[in-house]
């Protein structure tokens, strides 16, 4: 009976010792497969996300390019001489062009969106605060444009932070 007994377990070890290496193989193997399709994945997402991307930087790019004050006051010509309605001629603007994009901040980073909503606030207090010694439409349009052509607008930190961002997304 003992000499069955060890027949049966020299038959048995080897089949268990077997399934156990064959059971460790497969399921690494199963692991690596599934990592393998998660990263084919997340490659295929970032592929297929990328344009979306780049494209809505490409609109952020044009709104800072269209608020900039210097090209904004050269395409806005005032109405009247009266300044404050100027002065709410460019600021419905810039209010539209934000309103019209801003859905991008979806699909750029949240650094890029605070620069470029930081850019918009700092365009419309300077020319609130110039319009409140401005005489006139044209006075005010003036003395912005000099003063844009001293001092770099801040559109253009704006764009350099979507440029830059666009360099790690490339």
């Amino acid at each position: 009976m003992e000499d069955k007994i060890l027949e049966s377990i020299a038959y048995i070890l080897p089949a268990v010792v077997t399934g156990t290496v064959a059971y460790y193989m497969f399921n690494g193997f199963i692991k690596q497969q599934n990592s393998e399709k998660k990263l084919e994945l997340l490659a295929q997402k970032k592929k297929e996300s990328l344009p979306i991307k780049l494209q809505a930087y490409e609109r952020m790019i044009l709104f800072c390019e269209r608020i900039n004050p210097v090209k904004m006051l050269i395409r806005i010509k005032p109405l009247s001489e009266n300044t404050h309605e100027y002065l709410q001629l460019l600021i419905a603007s810039i209010e539209q062009e934000f309103e019209h994009n801003l859905v991008q901040q979806i699909y750029i980073s949240n650094d890029s969106w605070t620069a470029i909503v930081a850019s918009k606030s700092a365009i419309m207090n300077k020319l609130k605060l110039v319009a409140e010694s401005s005489k006139s439409a044209n006075e005010l349009r003036e003395t912005v444009l000099i003063d844009y052509s001293k001092n770099l607008p801040p559109t253009e930190t704006a764009i350099s932070f979507i440029k830059n961002e666009v360099k790690k997304l490339l």
